[in-house]
């Protein structure tokens, strides 16, 4: 006997409401696996930037205790120190203005005059990008003797490099006295390098810099020395070729 039209919509109903939850059953796991895998990533990216620090401070701890020289590479990682005639010693210009500097990173020029901002204060010596001062802060710094390391956005992903770079600040922080040893550490950023149209050179990671004053000649030069790696060696010869007693305001802090 044929089925009556009552029951075949019966039929069909059942049908597609067997659709309708095999449809909402696999929406639902879809939807478990669409946030299953968007936990996994923000997990990941968690993890990941909580990584890099956390095996920073690991490898620092390698370098506890040992003198500067002793951090990081060998000198041989740097290269020839260059010198270059400078201009700006005294040469404050308002804080709001931006100077542009001739070279990668600067080593001497105008700069601002502004108390607590310019120079940056010598208890601070390391700097990340989100930390650092602006360059006419650090320059200022520079004239009154401080030396600086520079490293770029290269060695700023990579742990091992950060972790000697911060090795370096501590110890130069920890064995100074009378603010005789003026050193700060910081970024050379990609900002930076978009600003001023300038990089380090090809290979190069790090540089050290300082301002020096020749008062018997009347003159002042910037110094520079690039490194493929960050190296406490080599900094130290570079600190002692050039102390802070050389600069055209040393005794300022």
């Amino acid at each position: 006997m044929a089925k009556s039209s009552k029951s075949e919509k019966s039929d069909r109903r059942q049908v597609i409401d067997d659709i309708r939850r095999k449809q909402k059953s696999a929406e639902k796991r879809q939807g478990r696996a669409i946030v299953g895998i968007c936990v996994l990533v923000a997990f990941l990216i968690v993890g990941a930037a909580a990584f890099n620090p956390i095996k920073t401070a690991i490898e620092k701890q390698r370098y506890a205790g040992k003198d500067l020289a002793d951090i990081g590479a060998s000198a041989d990682a740097c290269g020839e120190i260059t010198e270059k005639e400078a201009t700006g010693s005294g040469d404050h210009v308002d804080k709001d203005q931006q100077v542009t500097y001739e070279e990668a990173p600067p080593a001497f020029g105008a700069h601002w005059n502004e108390a607590g901002l310019a120079p940056a204060p010598i208890t601070d010596r390391y700097y990340t990008a989100d930390t650092r001062p602006e360059l006419e802060s650090l320059v200022h710094n520079l004239e009154h003797g401080y030396t600086i390391l520079w490293y770029d956005a290269t060695a700023a992903k990579n742990s091992g490099e950060i972790a000697a770079i911060k090795a370096m600040a501590a110890t130069l922080d920890a064995n100074d006295t009378n603010q005789r040893l003026k050193f700060k550490a910081a970024p050379w950023t990609s900002d930076d390098a978009k600003e001023t149209g300038k990089g380090f050179p090809k290979g190069q990671h790090i540089a050290f810099t300082h301002w020096r004053n020749d008062a018997a000649n009347e003159k002042s030069f910037g110094a520079w020395q690039y490194c493929t790696d960050a190296s406490g060696e080599a900094l130290k010869s570079f600190m002692k070729k050039y102390p802070f007693t050389d600069a055209p305001e040393p005794f300022v802090p």
